[in-house]
C-alpha cells in the first residue's frame, strides 16, 4: 500500500512539473521580466531577462523531472529491466537495429504522463484559440459568431 501511494504521489509530482514546464516557467519569466522593465516599452534588458529566466527555469524543471522519473521507475520496479531501448524518433528508419524476441518497446509511466499533458495542453490551446481568443483582424472579443454592433456604412455617389 505504501509503495502504491508513493507511485501515485510521484506521478502527481511528475504531472505538476510537466505542466509547469509549459505554463509556470513562461509565466514566471514574463513576471520577472516585467519587474525589470522601467516603462511600457520593451527593452533589450527586459527581453534578455525573460529569455534567461525561461531557460533557467525550464532547465531546472526538466532536471527535476528526470530525478522524479528515475525515482518513480525505482519505486515501481521498472528501473533497469529489459533491454535498453532507443526513443522512437532516434531509431534508424532502415530497421537495421536488432530486434529482441519477446521484447517490445513500451512507454513508461512518466512518459505516459508527459504525452498526456502535452495532448491536454494542445487541445486546451486549440479550444482557446478557435473559440475564446480575440480576433486581431476586427477587434472582436471572440471567434464564436459575434455580429458587429453597427452594420458597415455603404455610400453611393451619383454623378
Amino acid at each position: 500500500m505504501a509503495r502504491q501511494l508513493k507511485r501515485i504521489l510521484l506521478a502527481a509530482v511528475i504531472a505538476v512539473l510537466t505542466v509547469n514546464v509549459w505554463t509556470g516557467a513562461p509565466l514566471l519569466a514574463l513576471w520577472v521580466g516585467s519587474r525589470v522593465q522601467t516603462n511600457s516599452q520593451a527593452t533589450m534588458l527586459g527581453i534578455a531577462v525573460v529569455a534567461a529566466v525561461l531557460a533557467l527555469t525550464a532547465f531546472v524543471l526538466i532536471r527535476l523531472l528526470g530525478i522524479v522519473s528515475a525515482t518513480y521507475d525505482r519505486v515501481s520496479g521498472t528501473a533497469g529491466t529489459g533491454v535498453r531501448t532507443h526513443a522512437p524518433w532516434l531509431r534508424s528508419m532502415r530497421g537495421e537495429r536488432p530486434q529482441y524476441p519477446g521484447v517490445r518497446a513500451q512507454l513508461t509511466g512518466p512518459e505516459r504522463i508527459f504525452v498526456g499533458s502535452v495532448v491536454i495542453a494542445v487541445v486546451a490551446f486549440e479550444i482557446w484559440f478557435f473559440f475564446f481568443s480575440g480576433s486581431s483582424i476586427d477587434q472582436r472579443s471572440g471567434r464564436h459568431g459575434q455580429v458587429p454592433t453597427r452594420p458597415p456604412v455603404v455610400a453611393l455617389r451619383v454623378v
